[in-house]
């Protein structure tokens, strides 16, 4: 059995989610970052940790592709094109779009308040902006690759949803349809309830 350490309200909810998916048995510690009990497995104190066969996992997009290939399923087998292609949407969308909310994050409440400069969130905001519609034009039916839900899907749709609760600007109607599709799931609803 998988155990995923950290809390729901970070990126630890797309590896629970996608535990979900493969209707994979897991234990869940919702452990904050930074605390003892994830400084004990991962020194870097960063959340989700895995720790899968007593081997510790950490960042939530490793994790992800580690549990689609062992699993055959969310993930196209590698050494394929449309495999490389996945690769390439899951990193456009951490580049994108994730890493700007981390920024902004890290500006609001992360760092210490006396290194925070909040004036750079209406920069990342306009670049989210911009960089979801070409997001929006890869999107190529109910998923980025089309009828095939993927890594980059659960992302893409973390990071969404992740942007609303930031008060990022809202996606246009083919990505918030998207988004709606998403969070419709049944794995993700049974994440979101998680205490």
């Amino acid at each position: 059995m998988y155990q995923v350490i950290g809390t729901r309200g970070s990126r630890a909810f797309r590896v629970l989610w996608m535990l979900e998916e493969l209707g994979q048995p897991y234990e869940h510690s919702p452990a904050k970052p930074q605390s003892e009990a994830v400084r004990t497995v991962s020194p870097a104190g960063k959340v989700p940790v895995l720790v899968a066969d007593g081997t510790v996992l950490t960042d939530s997009v490793a994790i992800m592709t580690y549990l689609g290939d062992k699993h055959g399923a969310l993930s196209y087998t590698a050494g394929t094109l449309d495999r490389a292609r996945q690769d390439a949407l899951t990193q456009q969308v951490t580049a994108d779009i994730d890493a700007l909310l981390w920024m902004a994050a890290r500006h609001s409440f992360v760092l210490p308040e006396e290194r925070r400069v909040p004036a750079i969130k209406d920069s990342l905001k306009w670049e989210y902006t911009r960089n979801l519609d070409r997001l929006a034009e890869a999107l190529q039916g109910p998923f980025l690759m089309g009828e095939m839900m993927t890594v980059p899907d659960i992302v893409l749709a973390h990071c969404l949803t992740w942007a609303e609760a930031a008060k990022f600007p809202a996606p246009g109607d083919a990505l918030a349809g998207f988004r709606a599709r998403m969070q419709a799931r049944k794995a993700f609803e049974t994440v979101a309830a998680l205490p």
